[in-house]
């Protein structure tokens, strides 16, 4: 294998892509195939010039390994990892037509190599020697693994930083829907690897992964080509080698496809070949992440002395100049069958000064070769002279023939200087210097491919990382506008996502929320309303649910709150008229004072509907049931006094017998007022123990809250309806026993028909009760009580206003004492 050499003390080998391994013919298998071609690349030319220069550099310099010459030995890997171990052991052994007077030094180190494949490689065959290796341009993640790889180091960030940088970037401009490209080797699919992993947490889909790879046949190419035609996907990453690239690029531009948005790996993004105005309508706009750039000085005149008239034997550089100057040198082993024209000899490079090769204010990874080289240099200066560079008076503490390759490892491990560009060069525990990206975008200038910088991806100093994108100077290839890569448009408001089976999770159709749940933005899932809300009818905003109670000014409350005052008006007047015609029989006759006390009890009764009408409040939910029960049973208390003085009235046969004594009006209003006297006590301990409260009920409806009074106790509340219910049926019986006594004027027949009504009103509320929904509740208990209270008035109270008002004739005591049979009875 052809190589560049020159002996030194110690020796650092380099293997670099001078030739780049082009397209082969597709096999047919008939006969043999063609050896596959390889083209000669300036750029990995250029690298291999670079660490040349730093080498004589380093020679040169008093500081850094004084009295100690750096040599080198340069190899060419075509690009390929079966040439990349033959170039490996070709460093092991003793170069070929070289006289030395002495056995050559050991490589102390290896330069190497710019695709990861090729770098895996190298690593696997210099491991068990334990030869460092410090790669310029490999960046896959897999290298970081120090078990397989404990000699690998290298100037450019690994693929993990790459893929969390390229995750940022997407993440940034809001491309969800992506597609990626892959060379077939160990770069692209760990570059895809860990760029997928990082976009899941992004929650950003891949819509597809196409390989390409430089050798494959034209076939492979355009399935790949056919995949971004009907994708319908507008970013994508490739994450590819220039030259596995390149024929995908061709196919590209042939084919016309162009509003891509593509972005790039460090791989290809400032490769010169591809940056021509002719990619440039397919690709123009392209963003991708490079490394640091530096401009190296006194590089420009290093590199315009290379001359093949200077030393004719020094491989490639005939290559280069026929390439650069586009003559074949004149030469002694000149090819006379070639096609180039054959050079006068007065060719110099100083004509071809403007070419990309020869400009080094922006150089990337030829950076990255000046670092690895002295960061070789400077793991051999601790080692020699044990001490950092920059003492004066050093001297060696080890003989240099005793150096083992081990011991440069362990050195290089710990290298940590600032070269003189103010750049500190380390690794860290992996191998790997600190992450720091320039962002790159593509555009056209004066005819010209040029690499923008427009934003920056670094580390920080508490290990996260910072993006920064300047979007003003970003020219878009699809517009003015930054370009959308979406598989479903975002959901609008008061929808949610629904994953579509089969497809990622970027792609999802739009399904409206249900009742009582919102999405103000786009989401998964619904949020439910809290308890108290409902969601309005675009289900993207939760609204107060409507509260609901019996109110004044709903036609129901204006209904019963009219009914409630005319029966309480019912009341005062009938009273009214007990109170002026107390003199007459009929009043006599029906015992006065019980009468009395009946109808306050019933004017209360009718007033206590006004307690359930209105918003529910704490004093209303305890006076309501409280008074109500009060109230009523005050009533049926009188209405038991007066029944058990029919009874016992006209069951005195004789005018000597006492028992009508022992029901005179002391012991009526006893028995009136010890049967309320038990209900106050009901009422007392239920406020005291478990008292009505005012409730929010959310079970009748989803959109409403009924407020409405909890009865606190079950217990007390049946008590209390119990408690009236006992009443009514010792009221019922004894009135029913005492219906056909003879009288014109027995009362017990409109007791009896009042109690029929009331414990019919009572009997039927129960279960209205218990079904009626919301505010109907507290409907049905006002028309309970307002009917058995209208009950009790008109039953008893209608016929005595009747003979009062209407029959005067009547009222009488002649007609009041007479009896059904025309018989006297003496009350």
């Amino acid at each position: 294998m052809p190589y560049i050499f020159k002996q030194g003390d110690l020796m650092i080998g380099g293997i670099f892509p001078i030739f780049n391994k082009e397209l082969n013919n597709i096999s047919t298998f008939e006969r043999e195939p063609l050896e596959v071609m390889c083209e000669f690349d300036l750029r990995a030319f250029r690298w291999t010039q670079v660490m040349i220069f730093a080498i004589e550099e380093i020679n040169k310099d008093p500081a850094l390994l004084p009295n100690i010459s750096l040599g080198y030995r340069i190899l060419d890997s075509c690009a390929s990892p079966t040439n990349t171990v033959r170039a490996v052991l070709t460093l092991g052994s003793q170069p070929e037509g070289i006289e030395l007077t002495s056995c050559p030094p050991a490589l102390s180190a290896i330069i190497a190599e710019s695709g990861s494949s090729q770098s895996l490689a190298v690593a696997e065959t210099l491991g068990p020697f334990h030869v460092p290796m410090v790669s310029y341009f490999s960046t896959c993640a897999c290298l970081s693994n120090r078990a397989k790889y404990p000699t690998f180091f290298r100037t450019i960030p690994s693929d993990y930083f790459q893929a969390k940088a390229l995750g940022s970037l997407v993440k940034h401009f809001g491309w969800e829907w992506i597609g990626a490209i892959q060379s077939d080797n160990d770069y692209g699919r760990n570059g895809i690897l860990a760029f997928t992993e990082e976009v899941k947490k992004l929650n950003i889909c891949i819509a597809f992964i196409g390989t390409v790879l430089r050798t494959y046949p034209l076939d492979k190419i355009l399935k790949v080509v056919e995949m971004i035609k009907e994708s319908s996907v507008k970013v994508i990453l490739a994450f590819v080698p220039e030259g596995d690239f390149y024929p995908l690029m061709k196919e590209i531009v042939k084919h016309n496809i162009t509003g891509i948005q593509w972005i790039a790996s460090e791989a290809w993004i400032t490769a010169a070949r591809p940056s021509t105005p002719e990619m440039y309508q397919a690709f123009g706009g392209a963003l991708g992440f490079v490394v640091q750039k530096m401009a190296i000085p006194n590089l420009n005149t290093f590199l315009t002395y290379i001359n093949p008239y200077r030393d004719p034997s020094v491989p490639f550089v005939k290559n280069f100049w026929e390439l650069m100057v586009g003559c074949q040198p004149v030469s002694h082993g000149m090819d006379t069958g070639a096609k180039t024209k054959i050079c006068t000899g007065n060719e110099t490079l100083m004509d071809y000064i403007d070419n990309v090769f020869f400009n080094v204010t922006q150089l990337r990874v030829s950076y990255n070769v000046y670092k690895a080289v002295y960061a070789i240099a400077h793991a051999l200066h601790q080692l020699v002279f044990c001490q950092a560079p920059g003492e004066k008076n050093v001297t060696p503490c080890l003989n240099i023939s005793e150096i083992h390759p081990k011991e440069v490892t362990y050195h290089l491990q710990r290298v940590n200087f600032r070269n003189q560009f103010g750049d500190y060069v380390f690794f860290d525990e992996k191998g790997n210097p600190p992450a720091s990206y320039d962002i790159i975008n593509w555009q056209l200038k004066n005819g010209q491919v040029q690499h923008v910088t427009v934003g920056h991806f670094g580390s920080t100093k508490n290990g996260d990382y910072s993006l920064t994108i300047q979007e003003e100077k970003i020219v878009w290839r699809t517009g003015n506008n930054v370009p959308t890569s979406l598989c479903s448009n975002d959901c609008p408001t008061g929808t949610r996502k629904a994953q579509i089976r089969g497809k990622p999770t970027c792609c999802f159709d739009c399904i409206p929320c249900a009742d009582g749940t919102i999405a103000n933005i786009t989401a998964m899932d619904c949020k439910a309303c809290p308890k108290e809300y409902w969601s309005n009818k675009r289900r993207n905003e939760c609204i107060p649910k409507v509260i609901e109670f019996l109110t004044y000014s709903e036609p129901m409350g204006i209904a019963l709150t009219a009914v409630a005052l005319l029966g309480a008006f019912l009341s005062l007047l009938t009273l009214t008229i007990f109170i002026h015609y107390r003199e007459t029989p009929v009043i006599k006759a029906s015992n006065w004072e019980l009468s009395c006390f009946l109808l306050f009890s019933l004017f209360l009764c009718f007033l206590c509907p006004l307690t359930f009408i209105g918003r529910p409040t704490a004093w209303t939910c305890m006076l309501r049931h409280t008074a109500f029960g009060v109230t009523f049973a005050l009533c049926i208390s009188c209405v038991l006094g007066k029944t058990i003085v029919v009874v016992t009235a006209f069951k005195v046969v004789h005018p000597s017998n006492k028992v009508i004594g022992q029901f005179g009006p002391i012991q009526q209003r006893i028995i009136v007022c010890s049967c309320t006297l038990i209900q106050a006590i009901i009422c007392i301990l239920w406020l005291k123990l478990n008292p009505p409260f005012p409730d929010k009920i959310f079970r009748y409806s989803n959109k409403k809250i009924v407020l409405e009074c909890n009865t606190g106790s079950e217990v007390a509340f049946y008590a209390v309806l119990g408690y009236i219910g006992i009443l009514a049926v010792i009221c019922l019986i004894l009135a029913f026993l005492a219906r056909k006594l003879p009288d014109n004027f027995n009362e017990a027949k409109c007791i009896t028909f009042s109690m029929l009504i009331f414990c019919a009103v009572w009997i039927t509320f129960i279960p209205a009760y218990v079904s009626s929904p919301g505010k109907f509740t507290v409907a049905v208990e006002i028309f309970a009580i307002l009917s058995s209270a209208f009950g009790l008035l008109i039953s008893i109270f209608a016929p005595k206003c009747y003979i009062i008002l209407i029959k005067p004739e009547k009222n009488t005591k002649k007609y009041v004492m007479r009896t059904n049979g025309n018989k006297n009875h003496n009350l």
